[in-house]
């Protein structure tokens, strides 16, 4: 588990999980905790012959954003979809299930759902990233994934083989992030 780091998509290059490996990838997502055994989460494959679509809705997402964006900015945009061999979309649906349980416990479930995910890739010596960013909340992808109002795109998880790596950040130790409540 110590050893999973993110490996940005741009450093990731195929091969990409054969359909064994990617079994296991998505089973892995299914231990997550679920309260209410509501499956508040889905992962939508973008294999790379849909890839075209998405890089077309990064780049309207961008122009939507910021209508003065170069032809550079918006080639850089439409690049981001062919990146990594292994592209799914990470949807949280906000209204299924038991209105009682809270979107926070939803995305909290899904973020449970692609760290399983991100370690089972690591286990299998594939690299990994998770990415979202402001395209997540744009029209032209809601669109493309034909997304309810309640549905949220969180963000995208890319799985390859690394190219190249960071040397590994220094992780906080327990100290930098537990407390204890007092006793009065």
């Amino acid at each position: 588990m110590q050893s999973r780091q993110t490996i940005l998509p741009k450093r990731l290059a195929a091969p990409g999980p054969d359909a064994n490996q990617l079994e296991a990838l998505l089973g892995a997502a299914a231990s997550a905790p679920d309260h209410g055994q509501l499956l508040p989460w889905r992962l939508v494959l973008i294999p790379q012959e849909a890839r075209h679509r998405l890089a077309e809705a990064f780049a309207q997402a961008l122009l939507q954003r910021d209508a003065t964006a170069t032809a550079e900015q918006v080639a850089q945009a439409r690049e981001k979809a062919f990146r990594a061999p292994l592209l799914m979309l990470v949807v949280v649906d906000g209204g299924r299930g038991d209105p009682a349980i809270d979107l926070h416990e939803r995305l909290l479930s899904a973020g449970c759902a692609v760290q399983n995910i991100l370690l089972m890739a690591t286990a299998q010596g594939f690299g990994s990233a998770l990415t979202s960013g402001k395209a997540m909340k744009s029209e032209p992808l809601r669109q493309l994934f034909g997304l309810a109002p309640q549905d949220h795109a969180v963000c995208c998880i890319s799985v390859g083989t690394v190219l190249s790596a960071k040397k590994a950040r220094v992780r906080p130790v327990p100290a930098d992030y537990v407390q204890s409540l007092d006793a009065a």
